[in-house]
């Protein structure tokens, strides 16, 4: 054991005797020849510890940038929500402003503010009152057709009540003029509270699912022709002499944000049977529109490319090389320099191609 040991500890010593010789013998050598062992060394006998040196480096940086990465994420999670929202408020707005431009006269925009407490739900607190001109019983409406009714006017404020509301009553009519019903709150199961109830239809008249309801204008209060909603099914009453049909709102109250309080002058000026068939026409034509702009952008650039393959495989089959820019689309270079550039080097291939061609025709026989 102790000649082992003996022999261990001059064996370490030999070693380093030798490292620090080599260590001083490199201090003493040219720079170009302590590049070159220095490079060898990086290729062969440390090449496993850079390697590893690497590895690590590169799992501290991940490890430091995690965090980093898991916020830029949670960012663009939220940006995305974001321009959902603003995607909805802006197709609102858009709404909002073809409607003011059917109605031309006699409405007061306002914000609908929803109220949190017992009761509330069934309440709308408007930001527009007296001042603004509105007026009690006013009509409340939203680009999809009717919201509600104003009950209370202050200065600044009002209150009006919705369709939700136990006490809403409404005279309407079939789109067509031909039905006519009141229109009420459905009471029912949880599924079944967002519905409406069209009673009071002369039993010899049938409407069909999806028929569209409209104000009828009698009484007052809602002028002629502001949607309400749309026919489900007709509800089995003990009534013998008249139908009760179920149907769907054309307006969801959680969904409402900004209204038109139409002024009483407006309710008696006429009708408005084409103002929302006017604004549902508009925002359809706004849709495809847009629509169609986002596929012209699409179609032009497939054909910028489809163009620029077309003179890459001309070049190439004519042995022409490339131009510098030409992996640029010809959005980037001017409408000038990419037919320039196009017409320069077909015309250089035409004329490096066609001396060949006249002294192939000389030589034949």
């Amino acid at each position: 054991m102790a000649r082992a040991a003996r022999s261990g500890s001059r064996a370490d010593t030999a070693l380093v005797s030798t490292c620090a010789l080599l260590a001083l013998l490199a201090t003493v050598l040219p720079h170009p020849i302590r590049d070159a062992i220095a490079s060898n060394l990086r290729r062969t006998v440390v090449a496993p510890l850079l390697a590893l040196q690497e590895r690590a480096e590169r799992a501290r940086t991940a490890f430091a940038e995690r965090g980093a990465v898991a916020a830029r994420i949670d960012s663009l999670a939220l940006r995305n929500a974001e321009l959902g929202q603003l995607a909805d408020e802006n197709a609102r707005l858009r709404g909002l402003l073809s409607l003011g431009r059917q109605l031309q006269w006699g409405f007061v925009p306002a914000e609908a503010l929803h109220g949190q407490g017992i009761g509330d739900e069934h309440v709308l607190v408007l930001t527009m009152g007296e001042r603004a001109g509105v007026r009690p019983r006013s009509a409340v409406v939203a680009p999809d057709g009717l919201v509600g009714q104003v009950t209370t006017v202050d200065p600044g404020t009002s209150l009006a009540i919705l369709w939700t509301h136990p006490d809403f009553r409404a005279s309407a009519m079939a789109a067509d003029g031909t039905v006519f019903g009141i229109v009420r709150p459905h009471v029912g199961d949880d599924a079944e509270r967002s519905l409406l109830e069209l009673r009071g239809v002369a039993f010899r008249n049938a409407l069909k699912p999806g028929t569209l309801i409209t104000t009828s204008g009698l009484g007052g209060v809602f002028p002629r022709g502001i949607p309400i909603g749309f026919v489900l099914s007709e509800v089995k009453t003990s009534e013998a002499w008249s139908r009760t049909y179920l149907m769907r709102p054309a307006v969801y109250p959680p969904d409402v944000s900004n209204v038109m309080i139409l002024s009483p002058q407006r309710v008696s000026g006429g009708t408005l049977d084409e103002v929302w068939g006017n604004v549902a026409r508009a925002d359809s034509a706004a849709r495809r529109a847009a629509a169609a702009g986002d596929s012209l952008a699409l179609l032009r650039a497939a054909a910028d490319a489809h163009r620029q393959r077309q003179m890459d495989s001309l070049r190439a089959v004519l042995g022409v090389p490339a131009a510098p820019d030409s992996a640029a689309p010809d959005s980037a270079r001017g409408p000038g320099a990419a037919g320039g550039a196009r017409t320069t080097g077909v015309d250089s291939a035409r004329r490096s191609a066609t001396p060949a061609r006249r002294d192939s025709a000389v030589r034949r026989p």
